[in-house]
């Protein structure tokens, strides 16, 4: 099985981000290459081997010292990009928490304009991307003043976009219809269920699928009942609806984002990364301002932040974290297999329910705290079986 079938085969159970992490699905083509960079490194070893009874002690210590250098090299880039995905998405996390959860002291509302949040944060998404590609472009060997790739069609992104805004979209109606943080992002975890529910009808599950599918949501639902009363912070039955939505959006990404590749392939065109963050939000921009338009939550979103500032300054920090999470997500697909950047964002959802329990004043009795181990549990389960599945395809191929 090739690395490009196991990536498409994970695109709609991969993390999100919010961070997009359904643009992790996106950038395949760079995962081949890295793969191919782990043959090298691989072979490089294998080669130093050989040497060692043939070659003089000279050329094996070069060898040797070339290894780890790279290995070194290659540690230094996890870390910088790892550590970029955590702190930007960390702070994102935190953010659009306080965002829902922010309460005007003029007349006591709160922020419920989440088309429009859509629309600041998608615009934030399409500034940086189109900075990248016009430096890309003016350092490149061809001096251009466009960086992004030649004759690429923008259609295929439309239906890309839609769908992605839409997603984002719910989760934000989630959150600002009462459904706490943290049940919301561990909901989101479970986004890979549609995609089980299909594999049921058609047979094509185990158990083991089953099982991590129903250890998130079930221990979901166990926080979600276990979470001790606090008025406006309860999750409400609309909230429930809205954040359901959302993950039916997640699985119709998941194969919307295989069509776009696919024929992107059939013209022998590459995106680079920066062409599908620019053009896929640029699309969603515009379907995020079509909406908050006809609703009349953009004007009303407007005046809402024209009376409260304090909010308009934590808007335009998490739709800046959201552009500066998405490139370092970029970064590492681009250096390391996208298994590791899955396992990266997935493992920084943790951590923001976590820390948003602990210090935004949420109260969770025995019972969600079992509820939230249990969908932990389903979740570091699923990263477990990919880093298992992957270092199996790896040896396969080395014993080859």
């Amino acid at each position: 099985m090739s690395r490009r079938a196991q990536n498409d085969g994970e695109s709609t159970s991969e993390s999100s981000s919010p961070e997009s992490e359904a643009l992790i699905s996106h950038y395949n083509q760079p995962a081949a290459s890295s793969g191919q960079r782990k043959n090298v490194i691989i072979n490089l070893d294998v080669s130093a081997e050989h040497e060692s009874s043939t070659s003089p002690p000279t050329l094996v210590s070069s060898g040797a010292t070339q290894v780890a250098n790279t290995a070194k090299k290659q540690a230094l880039q996890l870390l910088f990009g790892a550590g970029g995905i955590y702190a930007s998405f960390l702070y994102y996390g935190s953010l659009q928490e306080d965002v829902f959860r922010y309460t005007s002291a003029a007349d006591g509302t709160k922020f419920t304009h989440a088309w429009f949040l859509q629309a600041l944060e998608s615009l934030a998404n399409v500034v940086l991307g189109a900075v990248a590609l016009i430096i890309l472009g003016l350092t490149g060997e061809s001096r251009k003043w466009w960086g992004g790739t030649p004759n690429l069609p923008k259609k295929p992104f439309l239906s890309s976009g839609f769908s992605q805004v839409c997603s984002k979209g719910f989760t934000s109606l989630a959150l600002a219809n009462g459904l706490s943080f943290p049940v919301a992002t561990l909901a989101k975890s479970g986004k890979m269920a549609p995609v089980m529910i299909g594999s049921l009808v058609l047979g094509g599950a185990n158990l083991r699928d089953y099982l991590q599918v129903l250890a998130i949501i079930g221990g979901t639902a166990i926080l979600s009942m276990g979470k001790k009363s606090s008025g406006a912070d309860d999750s409400t039955p609309l909230g429930i609806f809205f954040i359901i939505l959302a993950l039916v959006m997640d699985g119709v990404t998941g194969g919307v984002q295989k069509r776009l590749l696919a024929d992107l392939k059939r013209i022998n065109l590459t995106p680079q990364p920066y062409d599908l963050m620019t053009y896929t939000n640029a699309f969603m921009m515009l379907f995020a301002l079509l909406i908050s338009t006809v609703t009349g939550e953009f004007f009303e979103g407007l005046r809402y932040c024209t009376r409260n500032p304090e909010v308009f300054q934590l808007i335009w920090k998490f739709s800046l974290c959201s552009a500066i999470g998405q490139s370092f997500i970029f970064y590492t697909v681009a250096r390391f297999d996208p298994l590791v950047c899955s396992t990266v964002t997935t493992t920084r959802k943790i951590f923001s329910v976590v820390l948003s329990i602990l210090f935004k004043g949420h109260s969770v009795s025995m019972q969600g705290w079992m509820g939230l181990g249990l969908a932990i549990g389903g979740i570091l389960s699923e990263v477990m079986h990919k880093v298992k599945s992957s270092d199996r395809m790896v040896k396969s191929k080395t014993s080859m």
